[in-house]
């Protein structure tokens, strides 16, 4: 396993820097839970926008403190590509501290230099999390790295095998389980102590809508993502004792390399449109920019959710672009 660490200062341009440290969940500690003002309290309006103040426009410390991740650490697994690598940049925008991995090795050394040469404070490692072994020991870098808490994982790798069902093989059920689905659950399960030393832990699962609605010979991996989440909510009530808050993110079609084949088809392509109703295909900020908020301390009473990031996809019917008189 190879193993890169960059240590550097984040990049002021991206994002203020909040000399904080804010829990998700404030209710693990009596000396972070805040104090209910009343009207009359002379500190209320110190936290409340006047329309009388010369700093009306500035943001009190107690927003920014919500709307930043400065000084937490993530994990975020396929982090060089698509989806991941837009989370990745994501949450180091809000001040995180994150550690990725890829199969690549490549692919994850040019990433790496990448976000070392904008100054962002990001490590990696090579990482099949289809393989058990592999999965325990990222988990074994990641806990070394930042002495044994963790408070972001964002389960991202996925792949598709597009087959009927009836011409499915027992490799091909056997490649989609495991890298959809039992790296997902095994990742969590390895990860749960670090996110539970935390004290304000956070999961999220990149689904798909093919969980929610049917897509054309994508039964297996439409199951895949059906039991991610459903693996989403069972543990959002499992692990809230322990402070740790689960939610999933649910695509449709996003603009990535996984979908650059399927989507070169110009007639595949308007059909796609024509069934989401914002007529165009995502952008990976657009899902990364959900993640990102679902991590954040603004989110702390969010978990148990399946956010889709489709369009309009999942709850358009039938909407003829002819009308009728």
């Amino acid at each position: 396993m190879n193993i890169t660490i960059v240590k550097s200062t984040l990049n002021s341009s991206h994002f203020p820097l909040i000399h904080q440290n804010p829990c998700f969940l404030p209710r693990i500690s009596s000396s972070i839970i805040p104090k209910t003002l009343s009207y009359n309290h002379p500190k209320f309006h110190s936290i409340t926008a006047s329309s009388n103040s010369n700093n009306q426009n500035k943001p009190t410390s107690m927003r920014d403190s919500r709307w930043s991740l400065q000084g937490m650490t993530a994990l975020v697994t396929g982090g060089t590509r698509g989806i991941g690598h837009a989370v990745v940049e994501e949450l180091l925008g809000f001040g995180a501290i994150v550690h990725t991995c890829a199969r690549n090795e490549v692919e994850l050394q040019n990433c790496l230099k990448c976000w070392e040469n904008q100054g962002f404070k990001v490590s990696g490692s090579v990482c099949d999390v289809s393989s058990m072994e592999q999965r325990e020991r990222l988990m074994d870098t990641v806990s070394s790295l930042f002495d044994g808490k963790l408070n972001i994982l964002i389960n991202n790798v996925g792949t598709n095998i597009r087959k009927p069902m009836v011409h499915l093989t027992s490799q091909d059920f056997s490649t989609l389980m495991m890298t959809n689905f039992e790296s997902v659950f095994y990742l969590s399960q390895l990860g749960h102590p670090l996110l539970k030393a935390s004290g304000c832990g956070n999961v999220v699962f990149v689904s798909s809508v093919s969980g929610f609605v049917s897509l054309k010979s994508m039964s297996l991996q439409g199951a895949t993502k059906g039991a991610i989440n459903q693996l989403t909510r069972n543990l959002a009530c499992e692990w809230a004792k322990d402070n740790i808050r689960c939610n999933a993110v649910a695509p449709w079609y996003i603009k990535t390399t996984m979908v650059e084949k399927v989507l070169s088809n110009e007639e595949y392509l308007d059909e796609v449109y024509s069934r989401t109703p914002l007529s165009r295909l995502g952008d990976p900020a657009e899902v990364s920019s959900l993640v990102a908020f679902l991590c954040l301390p603004a989110s702390a009473y969010i978990t148990g959710q399946i956010i889709c990031v489709d369009g309009g996809m999942t709850i358009n019917g039938f909407y003829p672009k002819i009308d009728f008189q």
